[in-house]
């Protein structure tokens, strides 16, 4: 069951899909600023928002 209500598809993704995964796990594609969906959307909201997700995809590779 795909939601687009607000409430549980903040980023109003096509069908709810806000990232893909290669079959091999080694390509990442990421749609959404989850850490942007609250108030403060379209504007630089100062804060600590590191996700960690480019530093886990080059620690995968090295």
């Amino acid at each position: 069951n795909v939601g687009m209500d607000i409430s549980v598809n903040p980023n109003g993704a096509y069908c709810a899909v806000e990232g893909l995964l290669s079959p091999d796990g080694r390509v990442f594609g990421k749609m959404g600023h989850s850490e942007r969906y609250t108030d403060g959307l379209l504007r630089n909201v100062p804060g600590e928002k590191d996700q960690g997700l480019a530093r886990a995809g080059v620690e995968y590779f090295l």
